[in-house]
């Protein structure tokens, strides 16, 4: 399957920003399963490409000159379901039994998973999405395992991080992996995280909100122990006031017809950008 990405994420500041730096994790990679036939970051600052110690392709964004708005767009295509699996394990696999802060296992999330000690992989998936039900709008980016747990809902994110955590507990390594999702319908036009836990001898890759594994529908972008260390934007600014962030995400079929809700509009999207910061502003 060829897919044509299109990820736009657009700032505005209520007051110009002396100073921007970011990383992005934008630029997937050829390897399990997805060639990349090209892919392209725009964006007004300056770009210096490395590899992070999880073997992603990073960018470090710095705009150095006074800025009231701040626009990233990356585009490309992806050819999926290819039988390339050539991406190299960057670190050993103990690395990916590593706790942190996002995917710490407490007693109910190490009681639950015990139930599933033994057997496979997907019985876990599929009684974990029962027990945490998908709800946009109730977590943050900074919500834990242990909170998503005891909240019983969240969404990919969250989904992510308690599964890490269950199979972390059982002895399984497992790692949060960021990318993006291809559906008919233009639905889940975001980006999205699924997880690949070593598991009978192999990285398996298992996308728990949607209860399935990982196929040729799936574009990866990047990995980590969470998504803290996959996201694929973080960064910092200096001064800015009150800042409004509206992104855009559209994955189109190769070939298919494009219907107009899956087409990007840029106009929109920093029309959306304003609201949200006029919004904050009104609000402090």
């Amino acid at each position: 399957m060829r897919l044509i990405i299109e990820h736009h994420t657009q700032y505005v500041y209520s007051s110009p920003v002396n100073y921007t730096i970011q990383q992005l994790r934008l630029t997937p990679q050829s390897g399990f399963g997805q060639h990349v036939k090209y892919w392209d970051i725009k964006t007004q600052g300056q770009l210096d490409g490395f590899e992070d110690a999880f073997g992603n392709t990073t960018h470090t964004l710095v705009v150095d000159q006074p800025h009231a708005e701040l626009s990233v767009t990356v585009m490309g295509e992806v050819e999926t379901g290819v039988n390339d699996y050539s991406q190299q394990q960057a670190l050993p696999l103990a690395i990916y039994m590593r706790d942190t802060p996002l995917t710490l296992a407490d007693e109910a999330i190490t009681a639950f998973a015990a139930n599933y000690r033994h057997k496979p992989i997907d019985d876990l998936m599929h009684a974990l999405v029962d027990k945490v039900g998908y709800i946009k709008g109730a977590t943050e980016v900074t919500t834990t395992a242990i909170e998503a747990f005891k909240l019983g809902k969240g969404v990919c994110q969250d989904h992510a991080h308690v599964f890490i955590a269950c199979c972390r507990s059982l002895g399984y390594p497992a790692r949060y992996v960021s990318g993006y999702l291809f559906t008919q319908d233009g639905s889940l036009m975001q980006s999205h995280a699924w997880v690949d836990v070593w598991f009978d001898s192999v990285w398996q890759s298992i996308d728990v909100s949607n209860g399935c594994h990982a196929g040729e529908t799936y574009i990866r972008l990047a990995t980590g122990l969470d998504y803290r260390a996959a996201s694929p934007v973080t960064g910092m600014r200096s001064g800015g006031g009150v800042e409004g962030m509206a992104t855009s995400v559209v994955v189109n079929q190769a070939g298919a017809p494009i219907h107009q809700q899956h087409k990007m509009n840029q106009i929109a999207l920093l029309k959306e950008a304003q609201e949200i910061q006029q919004a904050q502003q009104a609000q402090q």
